[in-house]
């Protein structure tokens, strides 16, 4: 059996992955291999940020498992994936603590009006502005994945009402004030102070964020957007925030990644702007791994691994997600 890895490993993280599968040829091909030998691999641990020629992988008719090192899966979900028998994992949840923290970041940053601070701050200008507070807010929070529920738990301390949208609106947080099922994202658009992007990007979510749907936010809410750029249509939010309908927006991840030296979103001091970090942690490789091993002994073990991929809709159903602590040992 052969593991193929490409994400940054050390020489330890190997060597945990090799105790985790002992008969097992472990290969790091790193972004510079990946794509010319994944199609030898049983199993892939990892996330090509390259190009890959999944045909070719599809073809040698080995890969039997994709254990992703990212909640995102629109680098390995193509459609021949989605239509073969390979089973696909995610790292939903595995990095909810550092993506709140990110949000979190943004989300004063445009409350405390910390754009036009730095501003101010480059040009040695000591200038009171107002600025505004989250106590008393309602927050919607749209997708309730691990991410959106570690948002929940996080923001409730604040004061603030919190309510949420998911395709499985089940186990609903104590946080929530409502829990709604997503085709009622309206009615969350409609009473939400600020919006926190946490979903998914597949086919029915791709381009939800137009001009029709930011219309329906309030007037003068905040858009914050920690999950996939294609989301949100960025000349509509643009357009939102010339006229006046948001009071700013908050992104750690665009439409397009780079974003674009001449997109208009950079010079605009109602945007803060991330790029697309808030799932970088110190510890970001060893729980990767940690996670991984603990998936591997159980797919080597005849089962199904934590963070299953129901690869029609692009993420995990809740009954199969991974909460830390839920097993001995674990």
């Amino acid at each position: 059996m052969r593991i193929v890895l490409c994400y940054p490993v050390q020489e330890r993280h190997l060597d945990q992955i090799q105790s985790a599968a002992p008969d097992a040829e472990i290969v790091n091909a790193g972004q510079e291999r990946i794509d010319d030998v994944l199609p030898t691999a049983d199993i892939f641990i990892g996330h090509a940020k390259v190009p890959v020629d999944w045909d070719r992988v599809l073809a040698a008719g080995r890969l039997k498992w994709i254990q992703s090192s990212a909640a995102g899966l629109d680098h390995c979900l193509v459609a021949g994936v989605v239509d073969s028998d390979i089973v696909v994992s995610s790292a939903s949840g595995l990095f909810a603590p550092q993506v709140a923290e990110q949000t979190f970041s943004l989300l004063f940053g445009l409350l405390r009006k910390a754009p036009l601070f730095f501003r101010a701050q480059h040009q040695r200008e000591f200038i009171r502005l107002p600025t505004d507070d989250l106590r008393g807010k309602t927050v919607g929070i749209v997708g309730m994945g691990g991410n959106g529920r570690m948002l929940a738990q996080m923001l409730a301390p604040w004061e603030v009402k919190l309510v949420a949208t998911d395709y499985f609106p089940v186990d609903a947080p104590s946080q929530l004030r409502h829990f709604w099922n997503s085709d009622q994202l309206d009615e969350l658009l409609a009473v939400s102070d600020i919006v926190l992007l946490t979903l998914p990007l597949n086919d029915q979510t791709k381009g939800l964020f137009d001009s029709n749907r930011i219309a329906k936010m309030r007037s003068g809410a905040l858009l914050i957007n920690v999950a996939r750029g294609p989301v949100v249509v960025e000349k509509d939010l643009v357009a939102a925030l010339n006229a006046g309908h948001l009071s700013g927006a908050g992104l750690d991840v665009t439409e397009v990644e780079p974003l674009p030296p001449e997109s208009l979103l950079w010079d605009d001091p109602r945007v803060m702007i991330s790029p697309h970090v808030g799932a970088q942690s110190s510890r970001r490789v060893d729980d990767t791994t940690d996670f991984a091993c603990m998936n591997l002994k159980r797919f080597l073990n005849g089962q199904l691994p934590y963070n299953r991929v129901d690869k029609k809709l692009g993420f995990p159903h809740p009954s199969v997600v991974w909460r830390p602590g839920q097993n001995s040992g674990e």
